[in-house]
């Protein structure tokens, strides 16, 4: 069996970077999936809001499709409402353990109602129960009413399969700009841009 060695501190030259961004996120986000102890999947995506002022949570990615980062919410969330006025958003994955990140920035758009639905009834039914109780972001009295809500959305649908709601979905970020960190001795850190210029990609080394 070939075990591969930690990538950690290793160089990122521009010669030996996929000429496609996307094609080496996947290596490293498989090399990340080896040695990460933590959930590689998980990224900051950042939004911004009426006011145009930033924001920002963790998500876990669910799927990868050619240069579409794929993940799933509440449409009525306050990210959903971010996203339905400014649809340009920024995901960031950041794995310690390889010393590594990629910034990504891009358009975000809906995806198709039946992937939606497809990948809800893969969840666990729990989770199905919680999409089907709660409306993120809005405002409890307190953990009672959570529970309550919970317990009369497992009551309705008990023996019944739960169907996707209406106004929970998925998202999919397509970049138009990727960066590379690989993290090195004495801060002398490796930074490739890849930049979408004519619908083909330009890179370009960046200052630590």
């Amino acid at each position: 069996m070939n075990i591969k060695s930690n990538p950690r501190h290793q160089a990122l030259r521009k010669k030996d970077a996929k000429a496609d961004p996307f094609e080496q996120f996947v290596i490293w986000f498989n090399e990340a999936l080896q040695f990460e102890p933590y959930p590689a999947n998980a990224m900051v995506l950042a939004t911004v809001d009426e006011k145009g002022e930033p924001d920002a949570r963790v998500v876990l990615l669910k799927e990868l499709e050619s240069h579409c980062f794929i993940f799933y919410t509440n449409y009525e969330s306050k990210k959903a409402k971010q996203l339905s006025k400014h649809n340009a958003a920024a995901l960031n994955f950041y794995w310690p353990h390889t010393a590594r990140q990629v910034r990504i920035r891009g358009k975000v758009k809906k995806v198709e109602r039946s992937k939606s639905e497809s990948y809800f009834a893969t969840r666990p039914r729990e989770t199905q129960l919680g999409a089907q109780a709660w409306i993120q972001s809005t405002v409890l009295a307190n953990r009672e009413e959570l529970n309550t809500k919970f317990n009369e959305a497992e009551k309705k649908f008990s023996g019944r399969v739960i169907p996707c709601p209406d106004y929970w979905g998925g998202y999919a970020l397509v970049p138009f700009e990727y960066e590379f960190f690989q993290s090195r001795d004495w801060r002398a850190h490796d930074r490739l841009l890849y930049i979408l210029e004519n619908q083909r990609w330009k890179i370009m080394r960046l200052a630590p």
